[in-house]
């Protein structure tokens, strides 16, 4: 029987849209798009999973596990560092010493990792969770990977029977606390139905739209756009001091106009007294930038801003901003400045 008990309301919503064209281009896909906000009732526990894994516990995988134990649900957890468990374990998760154990014990096993080289060696590797897949069973990879190492690891999962669903999310350290994570999903539609009260705990909204690699692809866009807005806000905020202008009133005034955007609020105080918390590290920015490069090559598709912003990102990361948050980015242009 299922162990998830609490569920917080929220207003649903559904959208399908046929696949439109505003280009006389052959697209590399086309999906039907559907759109869901959290439920409105909580679902029927005789639905849902009745014991979930959750494999690496970092900056986003330690507050959605943590959300899945708050709503009640059965959480059995591993990390390569096993200390970063124990606030887990304490709440009440199981533990078990590797990938393979704890699929082999749960109906359905997320994974939040940093990279495609990790994602790829938790799923596929020695001790991997593939070995402990089978019929019945559904693997959720959450992580920020490309379109290549989703659909290997999907091929590992499915070659046990098993199901798969990429789900990679927008959002950053808080509002994976809060529950307010979007998941951009794609892969098997049954394990897209069976996960659904489980996304609507960690997030506020998800999508699914269709075959493995598509969601990888949107998440690779949204985080190449992320990036590039990051970087101009950062030349802003550093060309208006360099030019006698107080950087916070800037920020202010961009609050109020139409380019006003959260991340700016967010980030742009901290970003003038040069403090740069992490939600979202810069190297994963910098990670994406790159996977959305390749992307981009892949299609032939020129995106000369973006290569631009990674050079930026390169140039932060070879300051030692790696671990920083990616608004650190702005420390690379004040280095430029003084040269």
């Amino acid at each position: 029987m299922a162990m998830c008990s609490t569920f917080c309301p929220r207003l649903s919503f559904h959208l399908n849209c046929k696949s439109l064209s505003l280009f006389p281009v052959k697209h590399r896909f086309f999906v039907t798009i559907k759109a869901f906000s959290a439920q409105t009732s909580a679902p029927k526990a005789d639905d849902l999973p009745a014991s979930i894994g959750f494999l690496g516990l970092g900056i986003m995988g330690n507050p959605m596990a943590q959300n899945l134990i708050k709503a009640g649900c059965d959480v059995t957890v591993w990390n390569r560092t096993k200390s970063k468990c124990e606030p887990l374990i304490s709440l009440g998760a199981k533990y078990k010493s590797s990938p393979e154990e704890v699929a082999a014990s749960c109906d359905v096993t997320f994974a939040m990792l940093a990279d495609p080289e990790s994602a790829a060696d938790v799923a596929c590797g020695k001790y991997g969770a593939a070995k402990g897949m089978g019929p019945g069973k559904g693997y959720v990879d959450v992580s920020t990977v490309d379109g290549e190492t989703s659909k290997l690891i999907c091929e590992h999962i499915r070659a046990t029977g098993a199901h798969f669903l990429e789900a990679p999310v927008s959002g950053s350290k808080k509002p994976a606390e809060d529950g307010q994570l979007i998941f951009l999903t794609a892969g098997d539609s049954v394990l897209y139905d069976k996960a659904a009260p489980l996304l609507d705990i960690m997030g506020k909204s998800r999508f699914y739209l269709g075959e493995v690699g598509n969601g990888a692809a949107m998440k690779l866009v949204v985080n190449m756009v992320m990036g590039s807005m990051m970087a101009s806000f950062a030349e802003g905020l550093v060309l208006s001091e360099k030019v006698g202008l107080d950087p916070s009133v800037l920020v202010e005034v961009i609050s109020q106009g139409a380019i006003s955007a959260p991340m700016y609020a967010v980030k742009g105080p901290s970003m003038v007294k040069s403090s740069y918390p992490t939600a979202f590290p810069l190297k994963h920015q910098q990670k994406d930038l790159r996977l959305a490069l390749g992307l981009a090559e892949s299609v032939s598709q020129p995106i000369p801003i973006a290569a631009a912003t990674n050079e930026l990102y390169k140039v932060a990361k070879s300051h030692g901003l790696s671990d920083q948050d990616f608004s650190a980015v702005i420390e690379a242009l004040k280095v430029k400045l003084q040269q």
